[in-house]
């Protein structure tokens, strides 16, 4: 019986070496665990990357674009606003054109309202040529046409229109001349047609603001010193090529991705900047002509109220 109990009390112990092992075995196997999980995390860190350049361009668009370009036209609307009031109500210390214009010459009265009398004839000749292509299908279908090699032709048209128009000399009458300026407000006219998609309520709204707009600063630039604004033809021609290569962005990325939004951000809400300030730009350069060139008598040339 004594026998028989060391037995199975033997049978059921475990040997020193098992216990050993066990316990290396139970301290060890966490050991390998946290060892496993730091090289997985350290593997992890060093194989992350951020998007790349082309993810981010192509990423879906946000209003961060659009927003920018609405502040920066509520910006230009506030500024030249605040330069109606300050030159309108005579507070700055130099006379503007307006001033003069009491003792201009009549030639130079003549000169001022015949360059205005060609840029509202060019108005009322590109919209007639816009309600032309509008009320013929193929010519619209033609002109409507979204295609690269449409939109080269187009802006090829304008700007051969233009340059023909402005290498003839001008005379006064009916001449060359005026037939290539009638071609190139035609022209004009007909690129711009397919606006008449977007419904005759947004156009007439755009059109009474177009004028609210050119008449304001027309004014701004009357009350203005004669030289204020005529210092920025070179940071126009540079903004100009920026918003042309935005416009031509847009031909390639749509507005819905990150990159396409910010171009056509700049394309229509600095184009609209840009254009304004053009319009302070041009209108003074229109009055120092014609007060600057030579009396008809003596000039060898007459003045061109066209190119201006």
């Amino acid at each position: 019986m004594l026998s028989t109990a060391r037995m199975l009390c033997r049978g059921f112990s475990r040997p020193a070496s098992l216990n050993a092992k066990l316990t290396v075995i139970h301290f060890a196997a966490p050991t390998r665990t946290v060892a496993n999980d730091a090289k997985t995390n350290l593997a992890s860190r060093l194989t992350r990357r951020g998007p790349t350049l082309k993810e981010r361009a192509m990423a879906p668009a946000k209003d961060s674009a659009f927003n920018l370009g609405r502040m920066a036209v509520a910006g230009g609307s506030v500024v030249g606003v605040g330069a109606l009031c300050f030159y309108g109500l005579g507070l700055s210390s130099q006379p503007g054109a307006i001033d003069r214009a009491a003792f201009w010459p009549d030639y130079v009265k003549q000169r001022v309202h015949h360059t205005y009398m060609y840029f509202a004839g060019s108005t009322a000749i590109a919209v007639a040529s816009a309600a032309a292509v509008m009320r013929s299908p193929k010519a619209m279908s033609l002109v409507a046409r979204g295609t690269i090699p449409a939109m080269l032709c187009s802006v090829a048209a304008m700007i051969g229109s233009q340059i023909l128009v402005r290498s003839i000399p001008y005379e006064p009458g009916v001449n060359m001349k005026h037939l290539a300026w009638a071609l190139h407000a035609g022209v004009l006219g007909a690129v711009f047609a397919p606006l008449s998609f977007l419904g005759g309520a947004i156009l007439t709204r755009a059109a009474w603001y177009t004028a609210g707009v050119v008449g304001g600063l027309s004014t701004v630039a009357m009350c203005a010193p004669s030289d204020k604004f005529l210092n920025m033809g070179g940071p126009l021609a540079a903004g100009l090529g920026v918003v042309f290569a935005a416009s031509v962005g847009t031909w390639f990325l749509p507005p819905s991705t990150a990159l396409g939004a910010g171009l056509y951000s700049i394309s229509v809400y600095g184009g609209l900047l840009l254009i304004s300030a053009f319009l302070l730009y041009d209108t003074q350069k229109v009055v120092r002509s014609a007060e600057n060139h030579p009396h008809p008598t003596y000039a060898a040339t007459p003045f061109d109220p066209i190119n201006q």
